[in-house]
């Protein structure tokens, strides 16, 4: 089995950690160059494949709405919501003031 050369070198490691001003050591610079190679060389391998027939898509799996259809029924009565409130005013909802508003 022959080694392929990595589709990035150490140079140009160094010289996206310079632009990037990340200081790396000696065995930072090594891991990420491998690192960097390998996913590049899996990049590679995905552009290569033949995806002429392939379908563009947002997503691997379609979705589907599973809510029930929103269909109109009887309004609930003003008063006997309002009455199992924990605090009304004017004929509405109390709430609590948002936003640091005084009350």
């Amino acid at each position: 089995m022959t080694e392929q050369s990595s589709p990035i070198t150490a140079a140009e490691v160094t010289k996206v950690a310079k632009l990037a001003r990340l200081t790396l050591t000696d065995a930072e610079l090594e891991r990420f160059t491998h690192q960097l190679g390998d996913i590049l060389g899996h990049a590679a391998d995905i552009e290569a494949l033949d995806l002429t027939d392939v379908e563009p898509m947002a997503r691997p799996i379609p979705l589907t709405n599973v809510f029930r259809p929103d269909e109109p029924g009887e309004p609930l009565d003003r008063d006997d919501v309002l009455s199992v409130a924990p605090a009304v005013e004017d004929n509405q909802f109390r709430v609590p003031p948002s936003l640091g508003e005084d009350s």
